[in-house]
């Protein structure tokens, strides 16, 4: 575990806010550790595995005031979970917000009559079961410390996609999980708003990343032929935005909601 600076100043005696962003060494994960940081946040990375370049990369983009610190983990682990919460919370001494950002795709487009059991279970495995079960251990430690800011500063926010409401045969197994996300983040949200501690669901759209690289001519075309009202690829920046905003706690009487980041995607038209 590596932390990029000693310390970070305090505003007004109150300590910087501390973010975990799981699946944070690239893609949306590593837009969403920059944005946090631009908002005064400490951000633990959670991943796999890290390289120097990725490290370097987001040490490179992010706010120079603010520490980040890498701790590696498979999150489908459940057993391991104990340990890398310990690790996230030794970083900074304390979690104020839970990006649950780390996601997998299926193992092949096609036909839904052909998905496999083993591409299916690795879908739910990754992005619905270990985000439930890290958020519950997660959560268990917010609950025991007191909080240290105003009302909605502690958050959970939970990264789905546009395809848990919009459906895409082609990748059934992975439209599924993340439906199930959108309902974790609401169920998550009446648990958890008692105690101050507001929940949301982003849906990236179309965003570029290593992950939507396989379907890039796909979209490329129907870009050209004006697929979103905002009729460009999204980028990691976009999302990181969002979930900064949310995170930063200016919107305290909301939780539960879905934001769309999708370009319009989501818009019914005729």
């Amino acid at each position: 575990m590596l932390s990029s600076a000693e310390a970070a100043p305090a505003t007004q005696g109150i300590p910087r806010r501390v973010a975990l962003v799981t699946g944070g060494a690239g893609g949306i994960g590593g837009g969403i550790v920059v944005a946090l940081t631009r908002r005064g946040f400490d951000v633990v990375v959670g991943d796999r595995s890290f390289s120097a370049e990725r490290e370097a990369d987001l040490r490179e983009r992010a706010d120079p005031s603010a520490r980040i610190a890498f701790v590696a983990g498979d999150i489908a682990d459940l057993e391991d979970h104990p340990r890398f919460v310990d690790e996230v919370y030794a970083a900074f001494g304390r979690l104020d917000c839970l990006v649950n950002n780390a996601g997998v795709s299926v193992a092949s487009r096609g036909d839904l009559l052909d998905v496999s059991v083993a591409s299916y279970d690795t879908n739910f495995a990754v992005n619905t079961r270990a985000a439930f079960f890290l958020t519950q251990a997660v959560c268990r430690r917010m609950l025991a410390a007191e909080s240290q800011g105003v009302e909605g500063s502690r958050s959970v926010v939970f990264i789905s996609s546009s395809n848990a409401a919009i459906a895409a045969p082609e990748r059934g197994e992975y439209a599924m999980s993340k439906a199930a996300v959108s309902m974790m983040a609401k169920l998550f949200a009446v648990r958890l708003a008692a105690h101050g501690i507001c929940v949301y669901e982003v849906r990236p759209g179309l965003i570029r990343t290593p992950m939507t690289a396989v379907a890039r001519d796909r979209f490329d075309a129907l870009l050209a032929e004006g697929f979103t009202p905002i009729n460009r690829w999204g980028t990691p920046d976009d999302v990181g935005r969002a979930v900064a905003t949310l995170a930063a706690g200016d919107m305290p009487f909301a939780t539960g909601m879905a934001v769309q980041i999708d370009g319009g995607m989501h818009i019914h038209q005729y």
